[in-house]
């Protein structure tokens, strides 16, 4: 099976989801922090390809979600300064395998890649953020943990 390094945001009840699947597939997880990984705009851009730039944005995040940034309307090279400043906004995960690499949880991606088992788990439990809307934010990030087969 995969060694798979995950960038997350540490506390994330969905990032914890998808890994406990990747680690129940047989995979071992390295869990990276996201936050506070030191990124550029070329390595970022290698887990996103040739995806639209729009794909690139966590819905999640607080600015998308408040409309202070409209992911539709943003070229590369503001998506990038905009992560930059703020990793919040990256999609997560991010994702790599034996340098292969890529953004987002897509289970039959994720399968054709490098396998994966899904058990009754939907896909879409496993993409959107599990918090409620009016749910207390999510806990501060702490570090993460390494999970094997």
């Amino acid at each position: 099976m995969a060694t798979v390094i995950f960038y997350e945001k540490p506390g994330c009840v969905t990032n914890a989801r998808q890994k406990r699947l990747l680690a129940a597939s047989g995979h071992t997880v390295e869990a990276r922090n996201l936050l506070t990984e030191p990124w550029t705009a070329a390595r970022l851009g290698s887990f996103f390809g040739e995806t639209p730039v729009q794909s690139w944005f966590n819905p999640a995040a607080p600015a998308v979600k408040s409309g202070t940034i409209n992911p539709a309307a943003v070229d590369a090279t503001t998506a990038f300064a905009l992560m930059l400043a703020n990793p919040l906004l990256i999609k997560r995960p991010l994702l790599e395998v034996d340098g292969a690499r890529q953004t987002g949880f897509d289970p039959d991606k994720i399968r054709a890649w490098i396998g994966l088992n899904l058990p009754s788990e939907s896909a879409a439990d496993l993409t959107g953020c599990s918090r409620q809307t009016n749910a207390a934010p999510c806990p501060v990030p702490h570090e993460p943990e390494n999970l094997g087969p």
